[in-house]
């Protein structure tokens, strides 16, 4: 498998629908489930908190939800197939949660491994040892197995897996796979080999995409079991597939040995929803949730890809991803008062107070209390608690320790958990690591106030409001202050104008030289972005402003209450579709299986046209056979990588790019030729016990 493309968002199949399809998406705030019928309707839907220390504990409240919701007539025994866009992946490498692995690099010199990454620190285990190709895929030096072997013996006992990267394998994966070969019969380690996740040439940053799907294999493995166990207890027979950061989907098996391949899977299947459920082909798309706002462009049904790979925790991968610009603003953003006394929102998420009040009633005698107080301890909206079932790692500094030794399972103020902003800040990096939970003031309480959103404590949204409200009179050293209800107010301001900045901002970067260069398009594009996401006019004598020339579709459980004054602002027509705030989970049962595979020839030395095989090198002394083979070739490798991945029947479309070097005034030849196959089809549903897989 060398690439992935992407499913047309809203594909709908014509004809063998299966009875029900269970969709699955763990978000930062809830975990959502829905069912789809044989006609691809919702026909139910339901949520349950995210448990971010073990996923599958909010993925098996959805599902427990969303079967008592069944209609009438449907058992659980119709379900013929999951699916579950996951944040696990994306999560692991942007805390740097990783399980160790040894990368085995081939052939590389000290300036391919600094480039790489891998060289930083938290980033495993590396050997180097001799070997790889050249460009023309001809041996470069002879594979060191000696080296090799010593460095198995090193290290597998310290390893969860390994990982195996040589230059240029994407034209000759020979020692890539002897490699694997023989690391196979030194140690039962899963092996990653760098060849199969990309075909592009980049060799250190194929070697650090190898190496982040080896480490995150234990966790992925760990998902799927889990989920596995609930659906099993929930008599749920049927496959299951997991959405890839381009939006298709591929079965758990195939995700056990690609897992790196579920980067941003929870944006991705967020695009493929809002196709779904809209209809609409060409649009914008932004998915407010309660950590973050991912916002994507979608062009003839397609979702735009990040030509560069996927950027995620800065790390940059070669993997095929949707272009999402992402920002630290959802309902659960935390607001405060910066040093500049500025009311900010986010980029941290936290609890809402309004939510740890609705299930933990004693916090809110604790912030009437802190209420009556003219001078208030450091971080008052504050509190925090230790998640159940986890226990802190060796590596916490004395700092952290004592942090966690003072955290219980029951709320308690942060204020008599830390001393000052440097023991916060060792609380939030234990939040971070999915050990504790920090709860405060968040748009959602906001927006409780305001009346504009239902279901938790409206009493404990205001108290964290009025303490705000006292932090900044504080603060100014002025007695006349913001209301509760004005704190609530400017909350929603901000997050609007930040909303229909990020909005702007991608549909902008779309067009060449009009993105911005360091968050600034300079006086003019500034002063007029400014004036466009604040909905006030540009100037008393000239009119200018901006407004999306396509649709704004807006998904995602807060946005009925921020995006008709988005959409407003920014003169575009608004879709908030039926099932908006389960519109991941929608997604992630919509998709298609999509399997890309290109096949090289290129030109090494005169008349020697040569086929770039991923088991090998084939050469042909006339062009047209070389690139009929590669054709062939590319076909059926996708074809085959489709039925792997979980394809029913699928079809496949193949092109042929040709870059021809000029000779004299009237004679080319054919210097590289790219064979690219896409082999597509609906997912294969059916009973895991009935004996029923697809064909291949």
């Amino acid at each position: 498998m060398t690439s992935s493309s992407v499913p047309p968002a809203g594909v709908a199949s014509p004809a063998l629908r299966p009875e029900l399809w269970l969709g699955l998406d763990t978000g930062g705030t809830f975990t959502d489930a829905v069912l789809l019928d044989g006609e691809r309707r919702v026909v139910a839907s339901a949520k349950s908190l995210t448990t971010h220390w073990d996923l599958a504990v909010g993925l098996g409240g959805a599902i427990r939800a969303v079967l008592a919701a069944l209609p009438a007539g449907a058992r659980r025994e119709d379900v013929t197939l999951v699916s579950v866009s996951t944040t696990l992946a994306t999560n692991a490498v942007v805390e740097n949660r990783f399980s160790p692995v040894c990368t085995i690099l081939i052939g590389f010199d000290e300036p391919m491994l600094e480039r790489s990454g891998l060289a930083r620190e938290g980033s495993g285990f590396v050997a180097r040892i001799r070997g790889g190709h050249d460009a023309t895929g001809d041996e470069f030096e002879a594979l060191d197995e000696d080296g090799l072997a010593a460095a198995v013996r090193e290290f597998e006992a310290r390893v969860e897996g390994f990982a195996v990267a040589a230059r240029f394998s994407v034209r000759n994966p020979a020692h890539e796979l002897r490699v694997r070969q023989r690391i196979r019969t030194l140690s039962r380690k899963p092996v990653t080999c760098a060849h199969e996740l990309s075909s592009k040439l980049d060799a250190p940053r194929r070697a650090l995409t190898a190496a982040l799907n080896a480490r995150l294999t234990p966790q992925i493995r760990h998902l799927i079991e889990a989920l596995g166990s609930v659906l099993e207890a929930e008599s749920v027979d049927a496959p299951l597939m997991i959405v890839k950061g381009d939006g298709s989907l591929m079965k758990a098996e195939v995700a056990l040995e690609y897992p790196v391949e579920t980067i941003l899977s929870g944006p991705a299947a967020s695009v493929v929803g809002a196709g779904f459920l809209t209809g609409l082909k060409d649009f914008v798309v932004s998915d407010m949730g309660g950590t973050t706002t991912d916002v994507a462009v979608v062009n003839g049904g397609r979702p735009v890809i990040n030509a560069e790979g996927a950027l995620v925790g800065g790390w940059r991968t070669m993997v095929q991803a949707v272009d999402m610009r992402t920002i630290g603003l959802g309902g659960d953003s935390e607001v405060h008062i910066d040093r500049d006394l500025r009311l900010r929102v986010g980029p941290r998420k936290s609890m809402p107070l309004s939510l740890l009040g609705h299930q933990v009633p004693d916090v809110i005698a604790d912030l009437r209390v802190l209420a009556t107080l003219e001078r208030l301890p450091e971080f008052a909206t504050h509190f925090a608690f230790r998640n159940p079932g986890r226990e802190p790692p060796a590596h916490l500094t004395a700092l952290e320790r004592r942090v966690w030794d003072a955290l219980g399972p029951e709320p308690r103020r942060a204020s008599v958990l830390v001393r000052n902003a440097a023991g916060l800040d060792a609380l939030r990096r234990l939040a971070d690591a999915g050990l504790a939970t920090l709860a405060s003031f968040t748009p959602s309480d906001a927006m409780h106030v305001l009346g504009r959103q239902h279901g938790w404590s409206v009493e404990a949204a205001q108290l964290g409001a009025q303490l705000l409200a006292i932090d900044e009179r504080n603060a100014r050293g002025a007695r006349m202050a913001a209301t509760p209800l004005e704190i609530c107010e400017r909350t929603a301001e901000h997050v609007i104008q930040e909303s229909a900045r990020i909005v702007l901002a991608t549909a902008l970067a779309h067009d060449p030289g009009l993105e911005a260069r360091a968050g600034r398009w300079g006086p003019l594009g500034d002063r007029l972005m400014a004036d466009v996401v604040a909905g006030r006019p540009f100037s008393g004598l000239v009119r200018a402003g901006f407004s999306l020339a396509s649709p704004l579709v807006a998904i995602g459980a807060p946005v009925g209450a921020y995006y008709p004054e988005v959409a407003r602002r920014l003169g575009a027509p608004l879709s908030i579709p039926e099932h908006a705030a389960v519109c991941n989970a929608v997604g992630a049962v919509a998709g298609v299986v999509s399997q890309t595979v290109d096949v090289l020839v290129n030109q090494p030395t005169f008349k020697v046209f040569r086929v770039h095989d991923p088991s090998g090198t084939r050469d042909y002394e006339e062009p047209e056979p070389a690139i009929e083979h590669a054709r062939r070739l590319s076909q059926e490798l996708a074809l085959a990588a489709a039925l792997r991945a979980g394809a029913l029947d699928p079809h496949v479309e193949t092109t042929v790019t040709e870059r021809r070097a000029q000779v004299g005034m009237t004679v080319d030849y054919l210097a590289e030729a790219v064979a690219r196959s896409t082999a597509t089809g609906r997912p294969f549903a059916g009973h895991l016990h009935a004996g029923a897989t697809p064909a291949g």
